[in-house]
């Protein structure tokens, strides 16, 4: 199935060039099912880039899905014109009164900052508790996972002494996990962050399950039931290119792990990650779908949160 987004999205050329299937809104009208409602809260500095990734994943899944990209009320980007965020972004109070069937929170260039200095806290935080009432499922990603889980749990974060950067190789922790469905036993995820969240902190919390770890960079994936939300502290969305970028943006100070062939950055990167990147968002999808109730009204009432 399709995924459905605005037609003069710059996404779309990229996604249809790829061999993803977007729907426009006519051809959407006429397909007589509900299509599954998903709000993107975009806080990464590169929005076009980071609203490609994920609506190629999404598009992929075999489930009509209607993107909603969604901004901070009150934040300006720096980095994305404001024609493409007035004409593609609605800001979160505009949305808070409506139902989704999922809700992605990205990642924020603020991950060194204490949580409470950065500047949109407030209505992050708001946003978060939105969610228990508004979302059937959220996944949250990177600095937003971290903060999530500072949110609901009181799990602090740990800055590093250097970057974790590079491909790393993960082991799966639960193999019964819907959300790990054809993950093979060791995978290769994009990591790129300056804190992390402690597995012993994790482990301390009741309620909480790690799915996905690494010896190298610890947690990568955690289930939160109780909030019915998934929390990825790595970055499967990413491109090929994205680490590269990454790499040359900083100066070349840092190798990313794994990446580089034979650690040569004039060298073009394999990706080995995509599959279950796929596989993850397919998943999640997945999971929304066998529990989400038909009337999206329904979502945040009692039978819906048991339905979950």
């Amino acid at each position: 199935m399709p995924i459905k987004i605005p037609d003069d999205l710059p996404a779309r050329q990229t996604l249809e060039a790829e061999g993803v299937t977007v729907m426009g809104e006519a051809d959407a009208v006429r397909q007589d099912i509900r299509p599954l409602q998903i709000g993107l809260l975009n806080l990464m500095p590169d929005k076009v880039r980071t609203e490609t990734q994920l609506a190629r994943l999404l598009g992929a899944t075999p489930l009509q899905i209607e993107l909603t990209l969604v901004r901070m009320t009150d934040h300006v980007s720096r980095n994305t014109s404001q024609d493409h965020m007035e004409a593609f972004y609605r800001p979160w109070d505009d949305v808070r009164h409506g139902r989704f069937d999922g809700f992605i929170i990205t990642g924020a260039p603020v991950e060194r900052l204490p949580y409470e200095d950065v500047t949109y806290w407030s209505e992050f935080v708001q946003i978060l508790e939105w969610t228990q009432t508004n979302v059937h499922k959220t996944l949250t990603i990177c600095w937003a996972a971290q903060a999530a889980l500072y949110h609901f749990h009181a799990i602090q974060k740990r800055t590093l002494g250097e970057k974790a950067f590079g491909v790393i190789p993960h082991g799966t922790c639960v193999q019964g996990s819907p959300f790990l469905r054809g993950f093979a036993d060791t995978f290769q995820v994009p990591v790129s962050r300056w804190t992390e969240i402690c597995a012993e902190s994790l482990a301390a919390t009741s309620g909480l399950e790690v799915l996905a770890e690494s010896s190298l960079t610890g947690p990568c994936l955690v289930d939160d039931p109780a909030h019915r939300a998934l929390h990825m502290f790595n970055h499967l969305e990413y491109d090929t290119e994205t680490l590269a970028k990454e790499y040359f943006r900083d100066g070349g100070s840092q190798l990313p792990l794994g990446y580089f062939p034979e650690d040569d950055p004039a060298k073009a990167p394999m990706n080995s990650w995509r599959a279950h990147g796929h596989l993850l968002i397919g998943n999640w999808i997945n999971a929304i779908y066998q529990t989400t109730p038909f009337d999206i009204a329904a979502i945040g009432s009692g039978s819906a949160l048991t339905a979950a």
